[in-house]
């Protein structure tokens, strides 16, 4: 899908990250007085009248990152300006015209493209007074907004839609997008994933831990069809965060976990499984989400079968010993398509229906085979189940006592089910509801 592409630029501190908050009417960006928390290129679908667009928010300009990935970032603003339909130039309104406004001014002004001019922080309509200074710059009227208080939001949206190309005759619809989350420790891979993915150097890849902060999203399409991979920041153990970035971070990660379809785990081929790995192996299954378990860097790893690695993978990770395991070299692009379409693989067992008379052959079935233990006087009974959702495909099992089936039983059923209709390796959700055979039979 071909989308427009709007660029929030200006130096460090004016609010482009807010900005991006406050137009995407959520929590994107992570915002901090810190100079240099935006790294990479953040970027999300913005719907406004009948318009869809992707706003980027970029690093500041003219920033000295402590890391010393400087170049780094400069050169993702870059490929954002070039990229760029539109750019939104952000200032500060209450600190008025700066030496690196005037940097940044300049710069856009060999660029010829459509410059919008944002005054940020116009908290209240009594401080637009301020916004005339601004007119130096060249790039017109300035436009008054607070991105903090989301004042001269619909204003500023109506004037970047606009200023947009026609609209592609391209449409593909977000729910035929596959959410592919990637997630794992610091420095497993997953930037350099993304860019080969993207087929571009799409976010920064470094040596230096946490170079990645925030959730970035980053489209990318295989096969013809649409994916969404999120690149999350690399998570570390608790009481090792001691930033409110990393902290903000780590929430980013859950988050992303949330919204995906399916999750790729990545782990280091050359390290042990961490306590990370299986904490974020944890929040997966407590998510329900379908999950592989991608081994990288699998290309430094010599003279050890596969077969030893799904051993050990499956007894560090019991949790998710029905994901499937691809082992590739996310930087020598080795089997990534072949993870990519057994994640689309995972998609469709997430989504699928089974009739209600499989589903009850099935359990009898397994029922034949193990029945629950049976309580004092109480014998666990099974009456009837029925799907009643997808991703997770999600079952009521109608039975004569709840609480006659513990967690170990449910595994079972799960494993069983898995064995025995058509979604072998995803998570399955259990509902386990009272009722009699005569209730039952007036239903």
């Amino acid at each position: 899908m071909i989308l427009p592409v709007v660029a929030i630029v200006g130096r460090p501190n004016v609010g482009k990250s807010s900005l991006l908050n406050c137009l995407a009417k959520r929590k994107i960006s992570i915002v901090e007085p810190t100079s240099g928390v935006t790294r990479d290129r953040i970027s999300t679908e913005i719907h406004h009248e009948d318009r869809v667009f992707e706003l980027v928010d970029t690093g500041g300009m003219g920033v000295k990152d402590v890391d010393g990935l400087t170049e780094e970032i400069e050169t993702q603003i870059e490929i954002a300006l070039y990229k760029a339909d539109v750019v939104l130039f952000v200032v500060d309104t209450r600190d008025g015209i700066t030496s690196l406004d005037l940097m940044v001014a300049e710069k856009l002004r060999r660029l010829n493209k459509k410059v919008l001019l944002v005054a940020n922080k116009v908290d209240t309509p009594k401080l637009e007074y301020l916004i005339s200074e601004f007119h130096k710059l060249g790039f017109g009227e300035p436009i008054p907004v607070s991105a903090t208080e989301g004042y001269g939001r619909t204003d500023l949206l109506d004037r970047v839609v606009s200023l947009l190309p026609p609209p592609s005759r391209e449409l593909v619809f977000p729910e035929s997008i596959i959410k592919l989350a990637i997630v794992g420790k610091r420095n497993a891979g997953k930037s350099t994933l993304i860019n080969t993915l993207a087929r571009e150097q799409r976010v920064i890849v470094s040596e230096v831990p946490g170079t990645t902060r925030d959730s970035i999203d980053v489209r990318f399409e295989m096969d013809t069809k649409q994916f969404l991979a999120i690149d999350t920041a690399g998570v570390r153990k608790k009481r090792q965060v001691k930033e409110s970035i990393e902290f903000y971070s780590m929430a980013r990660s859950e988050r992303s976990i949330r919204r995906a379809d399916v999750v790729l785990l990545l782990i280091d081929a050359t390290v042990s499984v961490s306590e990370v790995d299986k904490k974020l192996g944890d929040y997966i299954i407590s998510e329900y989400k379908p999950c592989i378990i991608v081994i990288n860097k699998w290309d430094l790893v010599h003279d050890v079968e596969t077969e030893k690695y799904d051993h050990y993978f499956y007894k560090s990770l019991p949790g998710l010993s029905f994901s499937p395991i691809s082992f590739i070299s996310a930087k020598n692009n080795e089997h990534v398509i072949e993870t990519i379409q057994l994640a689309e693989e995972l998609y469709k067992q997430a989504r699928t229906r089974v009739t209600t008379s499989e589903l009850n052959q099935a359990i009898e079935e397994a029922l034949a085979l193990h029945r629950p233990t049976r309580r004092k006087t109480k014998t666990p009974k099974i009456y009837y189940a029925t799907q009643v959702d997808v991703a997770p495909p999600t079952f009521i099992l109608f039975v004569n006592d709840p609480k006659l089936f513990d967690k170990d039983y449910e595994r079972y059923l799960s494993n069983q089910l898995r064995n025995k209709l058509p979604f072998p390796e995803i998570p399955l959700k259990f509902h386990f509801k009272a009722r009699t055979k005569s209730e039952l039979a007036h239903t």
